[in-house]
């Protein structure tokens, strides 16, 4: 072997070792490349590969169930969804609102909300049967006109006279309000009412009356009324959850001797100081109740 050979040969040899390390390092690398998803998968954790449980329980079968305004379409006391399968969250979200609506009847709607924090990996029970003190069920009762014999009634019951003021709390087209100015001679009235159109229209038959500066319409929910002292009068035809919900206002803000009208509907353990029938011309009979404040 000449000179030339062995130093091409030699030289070969000082460069395998670099050589042999670079390429075991992309191995490596090419490998590490590879296994990524499988580690990535390994270190979320089992958590997200079974679902999580939510749990709804409600009160009425046929609830309507909201999270955060979309409909959930399921049915039954017990409401079950799986997370992230039935239910798809945005990411990042720790906060749901659930909302139940109620209708225990044709002429009641009733709004239950719920904040829930889903942080965490564990199954969850919210449970929306029951009224959250917190936050208050939100109730909307459906117009339906007092006929003018059961509107009169109501305010014989409740001796309106010239000193009194008198509130009507869902007071639809405002007849309750301008009878008690214009026919019982009351100072002053004021009706209340969520429905703005009906509002409106308290306001032009209180014109047509020629009682308009003696009588005020709000629109307002009844459920947000904190005092009611200014009342001497307080005339109600709502519904039994309604006048549940206003029962610790009319007995906290009223002063003594302040009556209070409801036509049909009572106030549980409240009992009436009296109760008369009423019947109207199209043969239906409402239950008047009166209550004096002690």
């Amino acid at each position: 072997m000449d000179m030339k050979e062995s130093s091409v040969k030699s030289h070969q040899a000082m460069l395998e070792p670099g050589l042999g390390r670079r390429t075991s390092a992309l191995a490596a690398l090419i490998l590490a490349l590879t296994l990524l998803p499988v580690w990535s998968q390994a270190a979320a954790g089992p958590r997200h590969s079974t679902p999580r449980i939510l749990k709804v329980l409600l009160s009425s079968y046929a609830a309507e169930l909201q999270l955060d305004g979309q409909k959930l379409d399921k049915s039954g006391f017990e409401r079950i969804f799986k997370i992230p399968e039935e239910i798809v969250l945005p990411a990042g979200t720790a906060v749901i609102e659930l909302i139940v609506i109620l209708k225990p009847n044709n002429y009641t709607t009733i709004t239950r909300a719920r904040r829930v924090n889903i942080a965490g990996g564990a199954d969850m029970i919210v449970d929306l049967r029951a009224e959250d003190p917190r936050r208050p069920d939100r109730i909307f009762i459906r117009y339906i006109s007092t006929p003018p014999e059961v509107v009169n009634a109501m305010l014989k019951l409740a001796r309106v006279g010239p000193k009194d003021t008198v509130y009507d709390l869902g007071c639809g087209d405002g007849r309750l309000v301008i009878d008690a100015v214009e026919w019982y001679g009351a100072k002053r009235a004021v009706g209340i009412d969520i429905d703005s159109a009906r509002i409106k229209e308290s306001r032009e038959n209180a014109r047509n009356e020629g009682v308009e500066n003696n009588v005020e319409f709000r629109r307002a929910d009844v459920l947000d009324i904190k005092d009611l002292s200014d009342a001497n009068v307080v005339l109600l035809f709502l519904g039994q959850d309604l006048n549940l919900a206003l029962r610790p206002v009319l007995q906290k803000t009223l002063k003594p001797g302040s009556r209070v009208v409801s036509s049909y509907f009572t106030m549980g353990i409240w009992k009436p100081d009296r109760t008369e029938n009423v019947r109207a011309d199209d043969g239906t009979v409402y239950p008047l109740h009166l209550w004096i404040i002690k």
